[in-house]
């Protein structure tokens, strides 16, 4: 991991931009900030603790906005990121996506507070000098994206959620995909599965981003693009060390304890591999939030009328992930709706495990199907228990798998490919920046704009 004295940003960097009165001088990096809506360490938090971690330092200077307290700000803080924390009421944090809706958003109070935050952010971009706002969550993009305008500040959505109506409320979908058009001058999707749930506008050419690998072999970051793919990376080096297990096979499900996720699948699963594999032990690898215990005691008792006490072991939330992956012979993904990208997918491939997983969203993309993994129907317990056991009785093969699957992580998966291609981004929007004046969309969009700002303005200015 990089040190922490490397991460931060030159001293006299930060003292060139307070000296030029809000304006880069050529020779400073660029402050980006980047603002996350919570704290908690989940897939996006994750994707954004790389990433600023492995930034150029001489270009690019981040800076963090958090709405939330938690493990993310102390990473933060740990790797020399400048972070400062802008506490959001509990209500709005905590909501979660698949319960929004116009009701949600509309809460007097929450609103208030919402509207209160967009004006203390829209202040913290002016007097800390802010050239670029790059916003990771939702929640985040909302108000960023508002704040940034007031600000006239160019802002670049990172989009980790797909915008579809499987994952989302229908009336958070339409507005979404509206402000999509309205509100950020980017937009960079973690996925092409993603991206196309946003459905950007068919004249506008989306540049696709492979970490490194450009679909048609030439450059894929436009000074003019809006629209754009880069897929997540990780830090390879975390998974040097990956070994094979001792004793009967062990297989594993890493994530977040959540419906969605399919625990059930995967004990479902499991229990017809035991019938073919006694010896072999499974890992449920990750805890429940609050809101979720139920379904972990529902998961926990699925286990014990599956019979399968003895041969399931679950973690709860470990730090260690990168080690309990290397004691793998074999990584499942079973999500019965379809991810925005698969981070877990491409740190099993990292460690050189032959994955299983479902066939939906972006993890198509990351696994090529009987090469580095299997993937089988979402929700199809009966399929997933086949590719498990195809793998298990065929330990050499299992093996290529996981070398080849290793081999494609490190073509297009690793989070320096990841920052390079965020940074090219980064470098058309600040190029297309004129003295004295920020990004503005053109056309109708420009006049929506400009009356939203107004809008904004006159409301929070009460």
């Amino acid at each position: 991991m990089p040190s922490a004295v490397a991460s931060v940003c030159p001293a006299e960097a930060r003292d060139a931009r307070r000296l030029s009165s809000g304006r880069r001088q050529s020779n400073a990096p660029a402050r980006v900030l980047y603002m996350d809506h919570t704290a908690t360490m989940g897939g996006g938090e994750v994707a954004l603790l790389n990433l600023v971690r492995y930034l150029d330092r001489e270009r690019y200077c981040p800076v963090v906005l958090l709405f939330s307290e938690g493990a993310l700000r102390r990473a933060l803080e740990e790797a020399g990121v400048e972070t400062h924390l802008m506490p959001l009421a509990a209500s709005v944090v905590n909501t979660r996506k698949d319960t929004l809706g116009a009701r949600s958003l509309l809460r007097g109070r929450d609103a208030l507070q919402t509207l209160r935050c967009v004006r203390q952010v829209a202040r913290f971009i002016r007097e800390h000098g802010i050239d670029l706002v790059h916003t990771n969550s939702l929640k985040a993009d909302i108000v960023g994206g508002v704040a940034a305008k007031l600000a006239r500040t160019p802002v670049l959505w990172h989009v980790r959620d797909r915008i579809d109506s499987d994952y989302l409320p229908g009336p958070v979908v339409r507005v979404f995909r509206w402000l999509c058009r309205a509100l950020p001058d980017c937009v960079v999707a973690n996925s092409t599965a993603t991206l196309g749930t946003i459905r950007p506008p068919k004249t506008k050419r989306a540049a696709t981003v492979y970490s490194g690998v450009a679909m048609d072999g030439r450059s894929t970051v436009s000074s003019g693009g809006t629209w754009h793919v880069v897929h997540d990376g990780v830090w390879l080096e975390a998974f040097a060390g990956a070994g094979s297990s001792r004793g009967g096979p062990r297989v594993g499900l890493v994530g977040r304890i959540s419906p969605w996720k399919g625990q059930h699948v995967f004990l479902r699963s499991a229990a017809r591999v035991r019938k073919r594999f006694p010896g072999a032990r499974f890992l449920v690898i990750g805890g429940a939030l609050f809101e979720e215990r139920t379904y972990e005691r529902e998961v926990r008792e699925l286990a014990r009328t599956l019979g399968l006490e003895e041969c399931v072991e679950f973690t709860g939330h470990r730090d260690d992930v990168p080690e309990l992956v290397g004691g793998l012979d074999l990584l499942v993904h079973a999500s019965t709706t379809g991810e925005p990208f698969g981070q877990v997918v491409v740190e099993g491939m990292a460690a050189g495990k032959p994955v299983v997983a479902t066939r939906g969203g972006g993890v198509p993309e990351i696994v090529e199907d009987g090469v580095t993994g299997l993937l089988v129907p979402m929700g199809d317990a009966e399929a997933m228990a086949g590719a498990m056991e195809r793998l298990l009785a065929d330990p050499h093969a299992a093996r290529a798998m996981g070398r080849r699957g290793r081999e494609r992580v490190e073509e297009r998966f690793t989070i320096q490919q990841t920052a390079r291609k965020v940074e090219r981004i980064y470098e058309s929007l600040l190029a297309r920046e004129r003295p004295g004046q920020r990004l503005a969309p053109s056309g109708r969009l420009a006049r929506a704009s400009e009356g939203l700002r107004a809008l904004l303005w006159s409301a929070l200015s009460r």
